[in-house]
């Protein structure tokens, strides 16, 4: 099982670091844009479309690598305060949550994704770009997503029985206790 977990976070990382790179082919695609349109004066018609669509493959696809690494955003008014082990408590207990929206993401992202295949879709714009390609991307991420989701889940378990949960493993496990810090700092 660990070797699982290890599996599946190992994919996420890897997705999200190459992911990372389309953030220049983005900045590569919207200067050139710009350059077109008030340098030249010859506005391209596609690469606007494009980096939208890129955008639309990089978000979606980020988030297991940013479930492993802890980088969604957190409510940390009260999250922040809590021990380490109240936090994966916390945790546990809102998965169902967690669990429900991928199951959503899923269903409507096959649906989707399925039905823009079908018909091979594309966009209304003067370029008519394929949009298939980048929808079929939903369910994709969202099966990364859940994966990743449900190892979080195991390390959650594992915190609140104070077993190790090594981050290459299980990603980011959080920090540790504040207490133990403020002890460490002393």
């Amino acid at each position: 099982m660990l070797e699982l977990a290890r599996t599946i976070t190992r994919v996420n990382r890897f997705i999200g670091k190459w992911l990372s790179l389309a953030v220049l082919l983005l900045f590569a695609l919207l200067l050139a844009d710009v350059v077109m349109r008030y340098l030249v004066g010859s506005p391209t018609i596609w690469t606007a479309e494009l980096a939208t669509l890129i955008f639309g493959v990089y978000a979606i696809l980020g988030g297991g690598y940013l479930l492993a690494e802890r980088g969604h955003v957190n409510v940390d008014i009260l999250y922040g305060r809590f021990s380490r082990k109240r936090r994966a408590l916390l945790d546990v207990l809102t998965w169902p949550l967690f669990a429900l929206f991928v199951g959503v993401l899923l269903w409507q992202g096959w649906d989707i994704a399925k039905e823009s295949l079908q018909d091979l879709e594309r966009s209304n714009s003067v370029w008519k770009a394929p949009l298939w390609p980048t929808k079929a991307f939903i369910p994709v991420a969202a099966i990364l997503l859940l994966l990743q989701g449900v190892v979080r889940l195991w390390a959650d378990i594992r915190v609140m029985r104070g077993l190790p949960v090594p981050p290459e493993v299980f990603g980011v496990a959080g920090e540790p206790d504040r207490a133990s810090s403020k002890e460490r700092q002393q």
